[in-house]
């Protein structure tokens, strides 16, 4: 289908085509996450094995890599993030042999399998922390943590005044052996989660031979947690800014002392140049919450890490201007040092882009409370979520998809607060809803029980009358219409779109592309962003009346319908183009 001809203004070019062909820059990454992805064994959690057993279906997406979130050994309060052993596989999850059947798995379908590394804390019960509580103050034990006597009289007050990413004091205090009350450790995160000190060479040694333990078991690389906030300022200074070191008048997060501090890059050029012993072109992945996202692609120098997330794009807001404005910065700051973008719209941490974007909201919605108050427009979510999906694929760099998005998830926002689990619901005692709305277990088949997420006859959906669950986290009743059966082979829904646009994706090259804008209205209009990579134009309308197109050939759309009968296309909405350069 081709378009009658629109007269386009400049054509600006921003980013060249890589330097490089390397996987890693123009790669496309799906994110399981191991409690609900695939429940083999009936317990209501999702495990290795199910995640083998389904494994074709993410290989039939074209995507080049999985990367696990967390599945080592765990207590669990904080899903896996606190790990009480780093070289094992958590029983809820299998065992190392089923994580070895995954890898070899895996590279039949040509895949790769990114194990997610959580290096600045651990749980309360590894056992390096519980010698360090069982050790005195100042001893060998307690140099690997953030042990401080306290302030005040008495030491009955923190340290300092950092607080936690969770809520409430970054300072738990101990209790001695006579029970009297003892000295403070840090952790960031939840009270069971005590931050590492990097400052120690044994710390570091011991991280050496976790990554090698892993490479050694065939790991593609790992994607690494928190990145930012290994190393501390010396003294660890009193902070007035945000816990989570984002920029605030006054404080900015170049300022913050939990963040971003230079050492940092010290630890990761080591870890860089022992991946890079093994053959397999094995990657590093940085969760490096900085800011801005000049500061961000410190972490993806030459020397560094191969990648870091895109926060800047994830948190962006719906609509052409907001996506075009980060894409630009994005691609400036990273073409810089000769490292490749990343772009992601939906993660473990944060509200389903499809019901962000059906809110009209940014950021974190799941930050707040009383989230089941807020009313979403859940087909108008879809359709925008469907249109920045559409967006995003055809840039260069690399892309990070996560689980679900591929069927147009929304949040579960009405879960009930008996069901959460997140340690941020209850460290800010509901205040903050938490991230357990996004973490729902997937819906595989509908009509089923648990919608096939589970083996195990029965209910995991929610029912507002009466909600039963033998999984984890309950579905919603209505997320049949989600489930991937029915979307399989429908050349209408959000799953088969995906596959026809990173099929697109890899044909033609798009991932190792150039950028160039193209503007399609005179008046200069911001609710149309439209580039082209290659011969491919991508076109965006977030406004409210339809947009006219180039000349080309229609690609893809976003919806059906996308494009109108004047030939146009129609808000909310994107379309792929094959044009003459």
């Amino acid at each position: 289908m081709s378009q009658p001809a629109t007269q386009l203004s400049a054509e600006r070019l921003v980013h060249a085509p890589s330097a490089g062909d390397e996987w890693w820059r123009r790669s496309v990454i799906y994110q399981v996450y191991p409690r609900s992805f695939r429940d083999t064994t009936g317990d209501g959690m999702g495990d290795l094995p199910g995640i083998t057993r389904e494994l074709h279906h993410i290989a039939s997406l074209g995507v080049d890599a999985v990367w696990l979130s967390p599945f080592c050994r765990s207590p669990q309060k904080d899903a896996g993030y606190d790990v009480s052993d780093y070289c094992d596989v958590d029983p809820m999850f299998g065992t190392l042999d089923d994580f070895d059947d995954l890898v070899a798995e895996a590279r039949r379908h040509d895949l790769k399998i990114i194990v997610d590394l959580v290096p600045n804390h651990c749980s309360d019960a590894h056992p390096l922390f519980q010698a360090a509580l069982a050790a005195a103050p100042g001893s060998p034990e307690r140099e690997l943590f953030h042990f401080r006597d306290g302030r005040g009289p008495d030491g009955n007050e923190p340290p300092n005044n950092w607080q936690s990413h969770f809520g409430g004091p970054a300072w738990t205090r101990t209790t001695d052996d006579d029970g009297a009350p003892g000295q403070w450790y840090l952790h960031l995160f939840d009270s069971s989660q005590p931050d590492f000190n990097w400052d120690s060479d044994a710390v570091r040694a011991e991280f050496e031979r976790i990554l090698r333990f892993w490479l050694d078991r065939g790991a593609g690389g790992f994607r690494v947690d928190v990145a930012h906030a290994l190393i501390k300022e010396p003294g660890l200074p009193d902070w007035g800014g945000r816990p989570d070191g984002r920029s605030t008048e006054g404080f900015p997060f170049s300022d913050a002392p939990m963040f971003g501090r230079a050492a940092v890059h010290d630890v990761f050029r080591s870890w860089r140049q022992l991946v890079e012993e093994y053959d397999g072109d094995r990657i590093l992945c940085g969760e490096a919450n900085a800011h801005p996202v000049e500061t961000m692609a410190d972490w993806v120098r030459s020397d560094e890490m191969h990648q870091t997330f895109n926060f800047d794009y994830l948190g962006a807001a719906w609509g052409a201007a907001s996506f075009r404005g980060v894409v630009e910065r994005s691609l400036a700051a990273f073409d810089a040092v000769g490292a490749p973008t990343t772009w992601v719209l939906s993660n473990h941490d944060i509200t389903r882009h499809s019901t962000r974007f059906g809110l009209g909201m940014t950021g974190r919605v799941n930050e707040g409370g009383k989230i089941s108050d807020l009313v979403v427009d859940e087909d108008l979510g879809l359709r925008r979520a469907r249109a920045a999906s559409l967006f995003t694929l055809a840039l260069p760099g690399g892309v990070y998809l996560y689980q679900g998005e591929e069927l147009g998830l929304p949040d579960f926002l009405d879960l009930p607060d008996e069901f959460r689990q997140d340690p941020t619901f209850f460290r800010t005692r509901g205040e903050r809803v938490g991230r357990d709305g996004c973490r729902v277990p997937l819906p595989w088949v509908a009509g089923a029980p648990g919608l096939g997420f589970s083996t195990l006859p029965g209910s995991s959906e929610h029912d507002d009358a009466a909600p039963t669950s033998n999984a984890w986290l309950p579905q919603p009743r209505h997320w049949d219409r989600y489930a991937r059966d029915v979307q399989a082979g429908d050349p209408d829904s959000t799953l088969e779109l995906y596959r026809r646009a990173l099929a697109a994706r890899a044909e033609r090259g798009l991932g190792l592309g150039d950028l160039a804008w193209l503007e399609t209205r005179p008046d200069g209009t911001t609710d149309v962003a439209a580039y082209r990579n290659g011969r491919t134009v991508v076109v965006l309308n977030s406004g409210d009346e339809p947009a006219d197109l180039p000349a080309g050939s229609i690609l893809l759309e976003s919806t059906p319908g996308a494009i109108d009968a004047d030939g146009r296309l129609v808000p909310d909405a994107a379309a792929w183009l094959d044009v003459e350069h």
